[in-house]
């Protein structure tokens, strides 16, 4: 186990991540260009292999190829070419995940094309054939997409376009994060002690995005040395996890967190050192500045006063400080 020079853990390795293939430059786009996008390629790229795919190439497509979009025929919704709509390809991006998924059962997150109609997640366009001279509805989500969150409910998802949004950013790279370690500790053989010891770890990271959640996997937790099916209680409880984790985390929420934290430094630090950190906790909740100012001055005193079960908790450093992403939060 590594630790940063403040003591705290930080043992972080280069993770698989998935991602659609015209984002990191690969020439694959329907006119033969691509999307390459700086941050995915020049930050994540120095934490992140990726395994780029295309389900328009894969599936079959070809290169240059006429543009699809979905659309809704008969309460289905399907992929098929712009100029002649008889051209179906509903089938073969649905399947195209099955060629695949060997390799992408490697990965600990995906980073998918917005607006795609094979890899967007979200509002993508739905035209509806029968209304021609209406707009399109937004509703739609791209076949691979929804065959990829079918086939790996737990694999944590995004687009390109949502990263630019500060929370939703480290939301999903804190995810992956989570999910790597997760992955680690089955490979190493899940056993009941190491359960309670990455509960234990992620305590605070959990309080900071539900405490509810975080009630009900400390009780099952708690069951690990009883239970006949080890097995099945991790699947319970990784499932509760990644759920409690993709909720965005509010600054009430994290102040919360940190006052707790804060809680076991009150023995050993002075009345003005008290002050200054609950002053710096409330100008981070009133939003005057960003979240690493009030956890790096945590980090501070927990180097000056070392406590073993505060320092080993994920949620002081759940990823590279070198990504800033706690530097607009």
């Amino acid at each position: 186990m590594n630790w940063d020079k403040l003591g705290i853990m930080c043992d972080f390795q280069r993770i698989k991540v998935g991602v659609s293939a015209c984002l990191i430059g690969q020439e694959v786009r329907y006119d033969g260009s691509h999307k390459r996008d700086g941050y995915i390629t020049g930050t994540l790229g120095q934490y992140f292999d990726f395994l780029p795919l295309c389900p328009e190439v894969g599936a079959g497509l070809g290169m240059p190829r006429p543009t699809i979009r979905l659309i809704r025929r008969d309460s289905q919704i399907r992929a098929v070419n712009v100029k002649d709509a008889s051209v179906d390809h509903t089938q073969a991006l649905a399947h195209y995940l099955d060629k695949v998924v060997a390799q992408v059962s490697e990965v600990c997150g995906y980073i998918l094309k917005k607006s795609s109609p094979s890899c967007g997640m979200e509002r993508v366009k739905v035209y509806d054939p029968l209304k021609p001279n209406l707009p399109p509805e937004r509703d739609g989500v791209g076949l691979f997409a929804q065959a990829l969150r079918a086939r790996f409910p737990l694999l944590p998802m995004e687009e390109e376009g949502r990263l630019c949004d500060p929370v939703l950013r480290e939301n999903f790279i804190g995810r992956v994060f989570v999910y790597h370690r997760w992955r680690d500790l089955l490979a190493t053989g899940l056993t009941p002690a190491s359960l309670v010891d990455f509960h234990a770890d992620h305590k605070y990271m959990l309080m900071a995005h539900d405490q509810d959640i975080a009630r009900q996997l400390g009780q099952k937790v708690a069951q690990a040395g009883a239970v006949t099916d080890l097995a099945a209680l991790g699947e319970e409880y990784i499932i509760l996890l990644m759920a409690a984790l993709s909720k965005r985390v509010t600054r009430g929420r994290h102040a919360n967190v940190l006052m707790h934290l804060m809680g076991y430094l009150k023995p050993h630090i002075d009345a003005l050192d008290r002050e200054e950190l609950l002053d710096t906790i409330h100008q981070y909740r009133q939003g005057y500045v960003p979240l690493v100012v009030p956890v790096t001055l945590l980090k501070h005193h927990f180097r000056r006063h070392p406590q073993p079960y505060i320092g080993r908790q994920h949620y002081l450093s759940p990823h590279p400080g070198e990504l800033m992403l706690r530097n607009q939060l």
